[in-house]
């Protein structure tokens, strides 16, 4: 295959999250990727170590048009929703990327600036030593969480049908509230479960 006579990061970031989107997490490969811009795998190789790197460019690239900067005039609870649900949205547009945020968060610039911003509401709002760092890990855990449950377990999905269609004489509590929860929208189950977190985080 002929090789670009020039290739950016951009670029590879771009082709390997079409693999992702259109194949799926377990699909992307420097073979796959190298496909994707017509090139021969092993010409990827002058442009990217491993697999894991292009994993971190896909993260950069999902998270790069991010706004990091709080909403002025916000309490600091409000100033954390909004911040988390700008990651949600950008996210939320490639859900097969939502297990890199993790992997990659030490390494992704676009996720470690935005975490320095959202460290810096949680230290203005009072947050020092560990109390910030279980504020922050809290934050984290029910970014990711929402993430997860909204994409691989729905409350629309096939499993809460599952669930609801459970005899009532066996599990009348759980067929109930699976009954009710497909019913529920996945953003007032994110801002429910963001303002019960919120509420229940002191400096």
């Amino acid at each position: 295959m002929p090789r670009p006579r020039s290739l950016s990061t951009s670029a590879l970031a771009v082709a390997a999250l079409t693999v992702i989107d259109r194949d799926g997490l377990g699909a992307l490969s420097m073979r796959a990727v190298a496909a994707e811009l017509g090139m021969a795998t092993m010409s990827l190789y002058r442009y990217v170590t491993d697999r894991e790197q292009l994993e971190g460019l896909v993260v950069d690239l999902v998270l790069s048009e991010v706004d990091i900067e709080p909403p002025p005039g916000l309490q600091w609870r409000e100033q954390v929703t909004v911040m988390v649900d700008r990651v949600r949205t950008a996210v939320g547009g490639h859900p097969e990327v939502v297990p890199l945020t993790m992997t990659h968060r030490h390494t992704s610039v676009s996720l470690l600036r935005w975490t320095e911003a959202l460290l810096r509401v949680l230290t203005q709002a009072g947050f020092a030593g560990e109390r910030r760092v279980l504020a922050l890990r809290a934050v984290l855990s029910h970014t990711v969480g929402s993430l997860q449950l909204q994409y691989l377990g729905p409350l629309a999905g096939a499993g809460t049908a599952s669930m609801a269609a459970l005899s009532p004489g066996d599990y009348p509590l759980l067929a109930e509230t699976a009954r009710t929860a497909r019913r529920v929208p996945p953003d007032e189950e994110f801002q429910h479960g963001m303002a019960a977190l919120l509420s229940g985080l002191t400096p």
